[in-house]
């Protein structure tokens, strides 16, 4: 494959600590791959910013280039399954965390790791949707598989944020009731613009009584909290 320099955010430890800042790589010091992307465009995640930081939970050595989703256009493959020119996008797996991610011009990854873009989607707006998406895409399916949109409502607690946001749009869009449960009960606006039908503050969950069985409020539930909400 072809020698190309691209520019990337590179996280670097420095002193007691780790910054970041805009470098000039080369694509020959990529991590092995079949399939060389060319990035169009990548979301940003929590975990990016945990890697940035340098939570070696998420990233083990530095200096690393974080993003754990990327969209572009093939530059060159070693596989049969993909062509210069296909228009793909990477998530899940170790990409971005301890190999070099998506906030860089170019990406090289196992070819097992890269799909190719559904119809009707742009690069750009498979990164809108990003891994939260399909996180929150996943969900939905797999409740749908025993929780019916008639069963009652569901709840989505961290609905601010990427996966509980996108999962109200998606229940709603699909039939079902959902509230949203959060920390920012005020922000109604918000929420209703997702489809949310009713607004619970996160206040309510966090029961600690110690109650054993109480009066089932909600058919299902999509938690991105954990701890005493879930």
């Amino acid at each position: 494959m072809e020698n190309i320099k691209y520019r990337a955010l590179v996280a670097f430890e420095s002193g007691d600590g780790y910054e970041s800042e805009i470098r000039e790589l080369n694509t020959a010091d990529l991590p092995a791959g079949e399939v060389l992307v060319r990035v169009s465009y990548s979301a940003l995640n929590y975990k990016d910013a945990l890697s940035a930081n340098g939570n070696k939970g998420v990233t083990r050595n530095f200096p690393h280039t974080p993003g754990i989703d990327a969209s572009g256009v093939v530059a060159a493959s070693e596989s049969d399954d993909f062509s210069i020119g296909d228009e793909v996008f990477i998530t899940g797996y170790d990409f971005g965390m301890n190999t070099s991610g998506g906030f860089g011009g170019y990406v090289r990854v196992p070819a097992a790791w890269v799909m190719k873009l559904p119809k009707g989607l742009s690069p750009k707006e498979v990164m809108i949707l990003g891994t939260a998406g399909l996180t929150a895409a996943m969900c939905v399916d797999k409740m749908s598989a025993s929780v019916k949109p008639g069963d009652g409502q569901i709840a989505v607690s961290g609905a601010s944020g990427g996966v509980g946001s996108l999962s109200l749009s998606i229940l709603a869009a699909a039939g079902y009731r959902a509230a949203a449960v959060t920390g920012k009960p005020d922000e109604d606006g918000f929420f209703s613009d997702f489809g949310a039908s009713e607004i619970i503050s996160r206040s309510e969950l966090e029961e600690e009584s110690g109650r054993p069985m109480l009066k089932a409020r909600f058919a299902g539930g999509i938690d991105t909290l954990g701890g005493v909400v879930l």
